[in-house]
């Protein structure tokens, strides 16, 4: 089953900790911020009809994706294509997601450097995932609440949560925040992307 704990196993921290110039804690503690938040946001995108046709059209021209074939390279990571999904995803609202998570830890440069470096990634990921059930990826994108790919994202959201542990349970304090934060933060910013 698809969770954030399981797509941060193809995620090679080292790597990145090596071309951010950062040590592997930093590197790390970027990621756990980052995934969740791309997540999100393609989740806030898939909740309107036509973000969820425009995220199945994506995960269908990188469903055969060779990045995660064999563990993921970071020097083969297309980051100018990252950077477009990074836009397609927040829109006018990247340089605040990348500041607002940039005050979590590692700062906004590093932020914006990471973001596009998973972006690739995720997507790679979720076209797997998504693909990986044999209907055809056009065929899973209906409903107002993006139908296959919005439970493929829900389920990714809820997913590592159980026992309350894990990267999963980061998004609860990250994004969904009762008590305020960054999760209030980024709630606005979220889906501001192009739908």
């Amino acid at each position: 089953m698809a969770s954030l704990d399981d797509l941060l196993t193809h995620i090679p921290i080292d790597q990145i900790a090596q071309r951010l110039g950062v040590d592997q804690a930093t590197a790390e503690s970027a990621v756990r911020s980052a995934l969740p938040t791309l997540v999100g946001g393609l989740g806030a995108n898939a909740q309107d009809p036509s973000g969820a046709a425009s995220l199945t059209s994506a995960l269908a021209s990188h469903a055969n994706a060779t990045i995660l074939d064999d563990g993921v390279d970071i020097s083969k990571v297309d980051t100018q294509d990252g950077q477009k999904i990074v836009s397609n995803i927040f829109g006018s609202n990247s340089d605040q997601v990348a500041s607002t998570l940039g005050s979590v830890g590692g700062g906004n440069d590093l932020v914006k450097q990471l973001l596009p470096i998973l972006a690739p990634i995720v997507l790679a990921y979720l076209a797997k995932q998504f693909t990986g059930g044999g209907a055809p990826a056009g065929a899973q994108a209906s409903g107002g609440s993006g139908g296959g790919i919005g439970d493929l994202l829900g389920g990714l959201l809820g997913g590592g949560n159980s026992g309350g542990g894990g990267i999963g349970g980061a998004l609860g304090g990250l994004l969904g925040g009762s008590g305020g934060g960054i999760g209030d933060l980024l709630g606005g910013l979220l889906g501001g992307g192009k739908k």
